[in-house]
């Protein structure tokens, strides 16, 4: 019997009885029914929502480097974001995602209510310009119904707030090591119902890497305008077009002795990825009375890309279309409030890509060559959300959430090589998955709140994961299915200069998805089995000292784990009761940050990063690792209205040598050794300068 969970609650109880607070990750907050949760479908606040919710606000993004979000996310306990390189990303949440071999999956994101989520699963954060986000809203864990098949959680990107009544210009401007140049121009304008901004961004760098030149231009658009006192139109669009070279795994060798070097196919193939991309999305909300309340979306994604890897060369495209409403309802019932939000998601993507031989091998020292063609298909995906929450304030202390989502997901695979001889088109459907939800939340006072919450999510196979070597459509293969079981504590005092949260969580997961790879171009899906993800996560901040002259602070955030496989088996080996792979069994970030009167800021945050399997085997494991970020800047104004803004830091300040990506279960071909990791970047340094001007 797992004694772990019973051992969490005695924990819980013990804190909560002698007093001790926690908190949350944006720094200035002073009181916890202030924080609202924007992507929530009803009016909810941190103070009574029954989830562990992180938001993160601006005053937290202004303390990276600017260029990615991954030194912001990792301070979230229970999130881990590892960064093979600017364009190499890979997200999991409480440990799931952590076995995906590329990307982020089995975690839905948004940007403006717009889905960054394709309808195969597979998120992507990196392209959206640090300069274009205001705040970001993560759920941990399915706790959220009316988001579809997060099973990991969901992952919420919000704009900047256009200022009202201004208009005003920005123009920065940063370098640093490894050839960094980073450039953004910004207006934002708000007059009276009219409010729009426009932001222009180039990111460049050489890389730390050979063959890892990174070059990305984006233009993202907003705009809202007021149509009436109860109504509002909004808008929102980006563009970005990438060129950015792959330098993939290495083994453990080259890890060791020469982690500056590419991968030797990949540097003689000068593989790299390229591509155009656009996101849409036009947004309604209406008042319709005092107790109806109506908003609604209509989003496009539309894609463009070319990629040479030594094993081939893709070229492919891709459109999605997509469609989100809600119809709030507020009222009592007999003496108790309660609110109701009723909605849809739906979206359907058509993707079609076409495969060449690359001829590279044979024509050496020019890179990538384009030959015949040996593959081409057509891949239609969708997927429809429906949702149904309901939240009743029972008492002015209690709290209830309850939630039922149901999701039907089908794909089609259609060969178009072949044209002069039809092939049939493979269809597949997963069926019909509810997702119900519930949560108790209970306010001792005004600065405490416990909570308990039980879910269930979901994550479907991807297209690729359901074919066989054969091409053949594995209808045998299910969704991964997970109960999260949720269990908290909320809290602040010490005149609101102390804030706590921790946390017990437990989430099990059955028809385990296990990518097997058969080529170095190849996977197949199988269900082997189920996994346990059960851990603690604790968050505090505290405010050492605030005077009229400077401000001092203080944070701690952590999370410890236990994710086992339960019930793993493939093929003839037996993982059951190994680690899950991939994700450190313990993290801790610490740090402080001074500012003053005068327009100084100081941060410093120092991260520690356990030990993690390379392999479901458990036979290797990387090395935990530290790692010191530094930033300091000064803002001070000229003539008034111009906004100046110096700033410089350090980041692994202490030159750790680690693994900031892996590569799980890599398997060595032929006399190959397996190649398993993906160096961080050395200590690398940075500076810049901003200017804001505020036209009167």
């Amino acid at each position: 019997m797992n004694k772990k969970p019973y051992f969490f609650i005695g924990i819980l109880f013990m804190v909560f009885h002698h007093g001790v607070i926690l908190s949350q990750i944006t720094k200035d907050t002073t009181a916890l029914a202030a924080v609202t949760i924007v992507a929530s479908p009803t009016a909810a606040t941190l103070q009574n929502t029954a989830a562990s919710i992180v938001v993160i606000n601006r005053k937290e993004l202004d303390k990276s480097d600017g260029t990615i979000l991954t030194s912001v996310l990792n301070k979230v306990p229970g999130l881990y974001m590892q960064q093979g390189a600017l364009n190499t990303v890979k997200i999991s949440i409480r440990g799931i995602g952590s076995r995906s071999q590329y990307g982020t999956q089995k975690i839905k994101a948004y940007f403006e209510g717009i889905p960054l989520t394709t309808a195969e699963g597979e998120s992507t954060i990196e392209d959206v310009d640090l300069e274009t986000i205001g705040s970001i809203e993560i759920i941990k864990g399915p706790n959220s119904s009316s988001f579809g098949s997060g099973l990991g959680g969901v992952i919420h990107l919000f704009a900047r707030e256009i200022p009202a009544e201004e208009l005003q210009g920005k123009s920065s401007r940063t370098y640093g090591s490894f050839g960094l140049v980073k450039q953004n121009f910004s207006v934002d304008y708000g007059k009276s119902s009219t409010m729009g901004s426009v932001n222009y961004s180039h990111l460049e760098s050489d890389g730390f890497r050979q063959n890892s030149s990174y070059d990305r231009k984006s233009l993202t658009l907003q705009a809202k305008q007021k149509i009436n006192t109860k109504g509002e139109l909004s808008f929102i669009g980006m563009y970005t077009q990438l060129k950015a070279y792959i330098p993939s795994s290495i083994n453990e060798d080259d890890f060791n002795n020469n982690p500056e070097k590419a991968a030797s196919n990949w540097a003689q193939s000068q593989g790299y990825e390229s591509y155009n991309k656009w996101i849409m999305g036009v947004g309604y909300r209406q008042q319709l009375s005092s107790k109806w309340t109506l908003k609604t979306s209509v989003f496009s994604n539309i894609k463009k890309a070319y990629e040479p890897r030594p094993f081939n060369i893709l070229d492919d495209e891709s459109n999605s279309i997509g469609f989100r409403s809600s119809l709030n309802y507020k009222n009592t019932i007999g003496s108790v409030p309660f609110e109701t939000s009723l909605g849809t998601e739906m979206a359907f993507d058509d993707y079609s890509f076409s495969l060449f031989e690359n001829l590279y091998a044979s024509q050496p020292n020019q890179g990538s060559i384009a030959g015949a063609k040996f593959s081409k298909k057509q891949q239609k995906s969708s997927y429809q959300n429906y949702f149904l929450q309901m939240d009743f304030s029972l008492s002015e202390k209690l709290h209830l959430e309850t939630g039922l989502a149901f999701n039907t997901t089908r794909y089609s695979l259609r060969d178009l090589f072949a044209e002069a001889v039809p092939i049939p088109d493979l269809a597949y459907t997963f069926g019909k998955i509810w997702s119900p939800r519930a949560g108790l939340s209970y306010s001792f006072t005004k600065t405490k709140t416990i909570y308990a919450s039980i879910s269930k999510g979901f994550s479907t196979p991807s297209v690729a994961e359901t074919l066989t070597p054969e091409g053949q459509i594995n209808t045998n293969l299910k969704p991964e299915i997970g109960w999260n079981y949720e269990l908290g504590l909320k809290a602040h005092g010490l005149n609101n200069k102390l804030y706590t949260e921790l946390t017990f969580f437990s989430t099990q997961i059955t028809n385990l998805l296990v990518a097997r790879r058969t080529a170095e171009d190849q996977y197949i899906g199988i269900n082997a089995g189920a996994s346990s993800h059960t851990g603690m996560e604790f968050l505090v901040n505290y405010q050492i000292l605030q005077t009229s002259q400077y401000q001092l602070s203080t944070y701690f955030s952590a999370v410890v784990n236990h994710f086992t496989f339960n019930d793993f088996v493939d093929g003839v080996n037996d993982y059951s009761g190994n680690q899950l792979t991939a994700v450190p069994d313990a993290q801790w970030n610490v740090g402080a940050d001074l500012s003053t009167t005068n327009g100084f800021k100081l941060h410093t945050a120092f991260s520690k990063v356990g030990a993690m399997p390379l392999n479901d085997l458990n036979s290797k494991y990387t090395q935990a690792y530290s790692l010191l970020d530094l930033k300091t800047s000064y803002t001070f104004t000229l003539l008034k209205s111009l906004k100046t803004e110096f700033s410089t830091g350090v980041n692994n300040a202490l030159n750790s040598h680690y693994a900031a990506s892996i590569l799980p279960n890599a398997v060595g071909f032929g006399q190959a050794k397996p190649r398993y990791y993906y160096p961080g970047n050395p200590r690398n340094y940075y500076g810049g300068i901003s200017l804001s001007y505020l036209f009167k």
